[in-house]
């Protein structure tokens, strides 16, 4: 059993309006060294497989078919040793 992390963002060249306006509240809030805020999404999942190798080849194919979308995303996955 593996725990995989998938962390998903927007591409850089796509326009991020939410994690601009969060970084307009927080230079409102005098937070005003933050220089740029993009927003993405985490997921954290619980995955059988044989191998970390069966494992990585599925998340891809979760990533790629669902989880993210790849003309305006882009993601990132770590896969560890599940713990009891």
């Amino acid at each position: 059993m593996y725990t995989v992390k998938v962390y998903v963002t927007l591409k850089p060249s796509v326009l991020d309006p939410q994690g601009q306006a969060v970084k307009d509240s927080l230079h409102y809030l005098d937070y005003t060294g933050v220089e740029d805020v993009r927003m993405g999404k985490y997921m954290e999942l619980q995955l059988r497989a044989s191998d970390r190798g069966e494992a990585s080849k599925n998340v891809e194919a979760m990533c790629e078919r669902l989880l993210a979308n790849p003309v305006i995303e882009q993601y990132r996955y770590e896969i560890t040793e599940a713990t009891s």
